[in-house]
């Protein structure tokens, strides 16, 4: 089930909203959005529900063992080590074990390639369930003695197919002592109705130009229609995914939760370093605290450093799928960002900020191509195109396929919204008085526009995955 399709929009969501609002006790309250979102992921492949409960489960004992014995540090520190292992390991098996045995299979080795279905969202709960033990593991959190209160943090629905990934210490208050209120029913309403516009007039409409392009001759594209592709698809994933993010943080905010950002407008950035602190935040954000600051960061010797970055962004490229392209795109960002640290960055400071900008986009957008084409030959085939001028037949485009005008149209809306106009508008109008409550009605208005539109949108659309449940 997806947030934008019919079934969620008139069934499920409608349903979980009244059950939720009917109960009056807490505990009744967390139950209901516990049942409903185990309903949720059960939807398309109800088998799946066991795999997440089984990890719900491994977190839960190991959180038990890691406060039972505290005072034998030796101990704990066994029980912390089975934890990770067993949630790391199940994240191994059905999203890399196919990819590994496949590869040792194409080395001439004997081994048969089994054939494991990937759960979906599997790379978003698992690092949830990981943040909450190592997090109580290094004493920043308490433990959840209640294992239905604990599956309710993991499976949680807005957040539990596609993320943003949300750790325990960000919702463990809230978990029972969150108080929901009209201001944030309505906020989080208008934030839900935002991003499934986002998802269903933006990404699915610019998406199709890089389709179309992708899968065309080269030489009738030309350079800049390659270019284009690459623009199309980098505004595809953005509001695909910022707007699957705004949903889940506005349902969140409708039922009590306070979910961190995950972007902050990420084209609007002067470096790669910049793009990084606002794409995906909560992935970042991970992996740094996980994974490079245990590792050493930046406080050892430089060599040493070197190797951390790498490796980082190496498990990042990975981290998002089991394919080469996912490792090469996570090492090509982890070159720039070390080229960056080291004097690029210094040299960046003094630049003019549309040049600064100009830089980043074009990394940025061969970055997306690395991303999005998995045959290598097709990728090294579009990069090409790109930087070799080449002329565009219009005739022959048109001809091919005319309904590539359909997602030039939108393409525009892309590129308007994908810079803060909107917060900087919002934040010269007046907010108090009179004045105030006619910018609030007008804000509704407008949002209560966007739903009806988007609705009209998902009626029509014959495409409504998400990108990022891919991975």
């Amino acid at each position: 089930m997806v947030f934008s399709s019919l079934s969620f929009l008139y069934l499920f969501f409608p349903l979980c909203g009244l059950a939720y609002f009917l109960c009056r006790n807490r505990a009744w309250r967390n139950g209901v959005l516990l049942a409903f979102s185990l309903v949720f992921y059960a939807w398309g492949e109800p088998k799946n529900i066991i795999l997440l409960l089984l990890a719900s489960l491994t977190a839960y004992l190991c959180g038990l063992g890691l406060e039972r014995w505290k005072p034998r540090p030796g101990l704990r520190r066994a029980v912390f080590l089975v934890g990770v292992v067993l949630l790391a390991g199940n994240l191994f098996v059905f999203k890399y074990l196919n990819f590994f045995c496949g590869n040792l299979g194409r080395a001439g080795l004997p081994v048969s390639v089994p054939e494991i279905a990937l759960p979906i969202g599997i790379s978003f709960y698992t690092f949830q369930i990981l943040s909450y033990v190592i997090d109580l593991y290094r004493g920043e959190i308490q433990v959840q003695r209640n294992f239905f209160y604990l599956t309710l943090y993991v499976s949680f629905f807005p957040q539990l197919i596609a993320g943003p990934i949300v750790r325990y210490q960000t919702i463990e208050a809230e978990i029972l002592e969150r108080r929901e209120s009209l201001e944030d029913i309505s906020a989080g309403l208008r934030r839900f109705v935002l991003g499934l516009a986002k998802k269903v007039i933006i990404a699915d409409n610019v998406g199709h130009i890089a389709e179309i392009i992708y899968k065309g001759e080269a030489e009738m594209y030309g350079s800049a229609l390659y270019w284009l592709a690459a623009v199309a698809y980098a505004l595809q994933i953005y509001f695909d995914f910022s707007g699957y993010s705004d949903m889940a943080i506005g349902m969140g905010r409708m039922f009590g939760f306070h979910f961190l950002e995950n972007f902050n407008y990420p084209y609007m950035a002067l470096s790669i370093t910049d793009f990084w602190r606002r794409w995906h935040i909560s992935l970042s954000t991970w992996f740094r605290d996980y994974i490079y600051i245990p590792l050493g960061g930046n406080r050892v010797k430089k060599s040493r450093w070197v190797l951390n970055l790498l490796a980082v962004w190496a498990l990042t490229g990975f981290w998002h799928g089991a394919q080469w392209n996912f490792l090469l795109w996570g090492l090509y960002y982890g070159v720039i960002l070390l080229v960056e640290k080291l004097w690029l960055g210094r040299l960046l400071d003094k630049c003019p900020k549309p040049a600064r900008w100009l830089y980043a986009m074009v990394l940025v957008l061969v970055g997306w191509v690395i991303f999005n084409l998995t045959d290598f030959g097709q990728m090294s085939g579009a990069l090409g195109m790109m930087f070799r001028f080449a002329p565009t037949d219009w005739a022959k485009v048109l001809a091919a396929d005319a309904s590539i005008v359909k997602g030039l149209l939108y393409l525009p809306l892309g590129l308007v919204f994908s810079a803060p106009l909107l917060p900087k508008l919002r934040a010269r109008l007046p907010k108090d008085g009179w004045a105030g409550a006619l910018v609030l009605a007008g804000e509704n208005l407008v949002c209560l526009g966007l739903a009806v539109l988007s609705v009209i949108y998902v009626i029509g659309a014959t495409y409504d995955f998400f990108i990022y449940f891919r991975f």
